[in-house]
């Protein structure tokens, strides 16, 4: 196979002229080379040269001329440059072995079969040559495209081997499985289940950036269930776990909190790219094992549970090293909140309950009617078209409600201070009656909204006496 059409833009040539006049070979791998086939764009590039990486990119820049950003990393043996929109990253072929303590590589010069080996899934180990006798020319030694065909996500080497040398690979596999909406090889998942403890060696901020790719997904629940069953999610965040299972005591039961909050995710995954509105969903019932009770005659309760939550996720986001910011504080407003739209949409609630709401939530007011929406997953239609029309309902309240406020806190550009002062009228009804006008003429768009437009919409409302005594 040969994809020298897929291989358009001029920087792909350029390199491949390099690498000839060096007597080098050189190649696109990786994620660059998976995505041509999956039809995804991308402007991360990987190179692999059977030598030194940092002496083409050198090499490489030099003939691209400036403006160009060259990085180099002595002590990885990689160099980057950016070049108009791209990053290019060259990389010398090499073969790696690992200590069972880290995940950090004993790293040796090696051929592109052993560069090749060294790759996490067989969908990743796929090469293109760039140089001009071979230009176009697809080196698949594993069988990646036909696991991309298949949907399939499998290590090229013993998947145990794999795993263990490196526990980041067993979240990657997940993290594909759910962007790509793959399937993880059997074999593959259960070498993933068995070296789950390996996960300790990595670093949280990894994690994160894999959880974070995971939530950004267009369905993330697929990655949670995933963490779920190989036992990962259990070491990551076992404020989830906790939330599985239903239990029944005097015939009345409670939902699957674990399974109700990855359809809350989804749902809201579905009507928002924001991924801190995404956390908030997958963190919205945390603290429900913490506050279930059982109460004969009532049934199960879970009273204060996004009070509690909230004061949670301060902890939760430091145990994990996210962000302790913003973004934090917004997870937690959401959590705290989430229960509010509910309870104040009820028959009966004054407009005082409406406005510490809108008060409240501020400007986040839309994200959390949208968590709110998601976190109906009642299978009956009937009780979900209820809650959605109650919700509907509130939005049409605030909206009016917040028109009103607007409309009564509004201050027209001529204020009684200056019509006292200009008009030489004492406070009294007639201010009030010319400031009424005023604000209605500015309203009903009449008259612009600034201050020489109202001052002589002002003047046309005198009386000829009012005219006469006027400092105009």
């Amino acid at each position: 196979m040969n994809l020298k059409e897929d291989l358009k833009h001029p920087v792909f040539r350029q390199i491949g002229r390099v690498a000839d006049g060096m007597g080098r070979e050189v190649y696109v791998v990786g994620g660059y080379v998976r995505d041509i086939f999956l039809e995804r764009p991308s402007k991360d590039i990987d190179f692999v040269t059977v030598g030194s990486g940092i002496e083409l990119a050198k090499k490489v820049a030099e003939s691209f001329g400036r403006p160009t950003s060259l990085s180099v990393y002595a002590n990885y043996g990689t160099a980057q440059i950016r070049h108009g929109q791209l990053e290019l990253e060259f990389v010398g072929a090499r073969k790696e072995s690992y200590h069972r303590e880290s995940r950090n590589p004993i790293v040796e010069d090696g051929t592109l079969d052993d560069d090749m080996q060294r790759r996490d899934f067989t969908i990743n180990a796929m090469a293109i040559c760039l140089n001009e006798d071979r230009f176009g020319e697809v080196i698949d030694p594993f069988g990646g495209l036909a696991d991309l065909a298949r949907k399939r996500i499998v290590t090229p080497c013993d998947p145990d081997i794999t795993f263990s040398d490196d526990p980041l690979r067993m979240l990657r596999a997940i993290r594909f499985a759910t962007q790509l909406g793959f399937q993880i090889d059997p074999v593959t998942f259960k070498a993933i289940c068995a070296n789950s403890r390996r996960l300790e060696i990595i670093t949280r901020e990894r994690i994160n950036d894999e959880l974070g790719k995971i939530i950004r997904s267009p369905k993330p629940s697929i990655g949670f269930r995933l963490l779920d069953m190989a036992g990962l999610l259990e070491m990551i965040m076992p404020e989830l776990v906790a939330l599985k299972g239903i239990e029944t005591k005097e015939g009345k039961g409670h939902k699957d909190n674990f399974l109700h909050t990855l359809q809350v995710l989804d749902n809201v995954a579905e009507k928002s790219d924001d991924e801190w509105l995404r956390w908030s969903a997958l963190l919205h019932d945390i603290a429900k094992p913490r506050t279930k009770k059982f109460e004969p005659g009532i049934g199960w309760t879970f009273h204060n549970h996004n009070f509690i939550g909230e004061k949670m996720i301060p902890g939760l986001f430091k145990r994990m090293k996210m962000p302790l910011n913003e973004k934090m504080k917004f997870v937690a407003k959401m959590v705290g909140l989430h229960m509010r739209p509910q309870s104040v949409g009820e028959e009966g609630v004054s407009d005082s309950g409406v406005r510490r709401l809108l008060t409240d939530a501020g400007e986040d007011l839309e994200s959390l009617m949208l968590l709110c929406e998601a976190d109906i997953t009642s299978k009956n239609p009937a009780k979900v078209r209820r809650q959605l029309e109650g919700f509907a309902a509130l939005r049409e309240r605030m909206a009016n409600l917040r028109d009103a406020d607007a409309y009564r806190n509004w201050k027209p550009p001529v204020g009684g201070h200056e019509l006292m002062e200009r008009l030489g009228l004492p406070q009294g009804k007639r201010i009030g009656e010319i400031l009424a006008a005023e604000k209605e003429a500015i309203l009903s768009c009449e008259v612009e909204n600034e201050h020489d437009a109202a001052w002589e919409y002002v003047l046309s409302l005198l009386t000829p006496e009012e005219r006469a005594n006027a400092n105009i």
